[in-house]
């Protein structure tokens, strides 16, 4: 059997040249401001050259005021697209295909005021505002201001991050949704934010545009999203004729927690999820967690599994993985440590992600053009 990861895919009217996806992954590399740093260019330059059918741009804020953090890029402006173009532009030259993500942080926001489905703190911070229905409205509405500065700049699609706890999960969770209203209790209440985002996203875009959705399959929390209530979120988007599911599980306040770090460590980890979500829906299903080698790639598409894998932290060790493994070099690929939490730390503590895999002039390299 010849390998499934170099056919073509199709995601609606967007035609990808493999099976591989570049994963959003945070690297902190955005400036202070939200603008788009030289650092984030060469990054994603060398990811849209690297083989990859598609690359995911990460985590883009749809407010700067109630939902900043970190080093995060902004979309909120339409100053902000010339420079999407660029950024859009070197992508593609490369011959990937450049999809990007728009997002909330919600709870995770770190202002002094951030908004919320309900004001449960995270990480013992302030409690944040619970949203009312003329503020969820508001959302929305930049939500899809976001998504059309992204077409506007030239990505072709973009994606809706609904996992990693951030908004959507927010409202979708009985742990963070304490909600009396439309939006909260019963999980057809708890779904209604997620499901009217993407509705008025894609009315906004037009039905061929390419609306994908970070998907979260389980919060691996207690009290908090589980896989049985995914499965009916999950059929609930393929119904609005999502352009797929990018799944993954856990957020922010489960990842640390023991169990989960040496689940993390195991490959394909995250594959069994991906597969039960892909068992219920239709859509183009992308699994992720740790696919660390061809081999692991081949045998979640071989398993019907997934139709695409995502790679993150393991491109970000070689960005020369993809053509490593369509040249048969596959001991070639330098790999991420599984001991290894180097960029997970850095990226909690808000700070630009360098590989401990990387040699000292790839290092020095984003050290001098992020200036740190």
């Amino acid at each position: 059997m010849g390998s499934r990861l170099f056919t073509v895919a199709r995601i609606k009217n967007c035609l990808l040249k493999n099976r591989i996806t570049m994963a959003p992954m945070f690297t902190g590399y955005g400036n202070a401001d939200g603008t788009i740093s030289p650092a984030i260019l060469e990054h994603y330059k060398e990811m849209g050259a690297s083989g990859v059918g598609l690359v995911v741009v990460e985590n883009m804020i749809v407010d700067g005021q109630r939902s900043r953090f970190g080093r995060l890029m902004a979309i909120d402006s339409d100053e902000s697209i010339p420079e999407l173009s660029r950024l859009a532009g070197v992508i593609k030259e490369g011959g990937a295909a450049a999809f990007c993500q728009i997002n909330h942080g919600g709870r995770f926001a770190m202002v002094p005021n951030p908004i919320a489905p309900s004001p449960v703190p995270a990480f013992g911070g302030p409690a944040p505002e619970e949203m009312n229905i003329e503020m969820i409205e508001s959302v929305i509405q930049k939500y899809v201001d976001a998504a059309m500065r992204a077409k506007q700049a030239g990505f072709d699609g973009v994606e809706i991050h609904g996992a990693t706890g951030y908004l959507p999960a927010q409202f979708l969770s009985p742990r963070t949704n304490m909600r009396n209203d439309q939006y909260g209790g019963s999980l057809e209440n708890r779904m209604r934010f997620g499901l009217q985002l993407v509705h008025r996203v894609q009315q906004a875009l037009g039905s061929d545009y390419p609306v994908g959705y970070r998907f979260m399959a389980d919060e691996w929390l207690p009290g908090g999203l589980h896989l049985d209530e995914a499965k009916i979120y999950a059929k609930e988007l393929d119904k609005l004729g999502v352009a797929y599911l990018s799944v993954t599980a856990g957020t922010y306040e489960s990842m640390f927690l023991p169990d989960k770090v040496t689940l993390s460590m195991q490959e394909n980890y995250m594959a069994d999820l991906a597969g039960s979500i892909k068992e219920v829906v239709g859509t183009t299903i992308i699994a992720a967690g740790r696919i660390a080698t061809p081999e692991a790639a081949e045998q979640i598409l071989a398993s019907n599994q997934a139709d695409l894998v995502g790679l993150a932290r393991v491109l970000f060790a070689d960005p020369s993985w993809p053509q490593k493994a369509a040249e048969g070099k596959n001991e070639e690929i330098k790999r991420c440590r599984t001991e290894c939490d180097t960029c997970i730390k850095l990226v909690m503590q808000q700070k630009p992600v360098i590989c401990a895999a990387w040699d000292n002039a790839r290092k020095n390299k984003f050290k001098e053009l992020l200036i740190i």
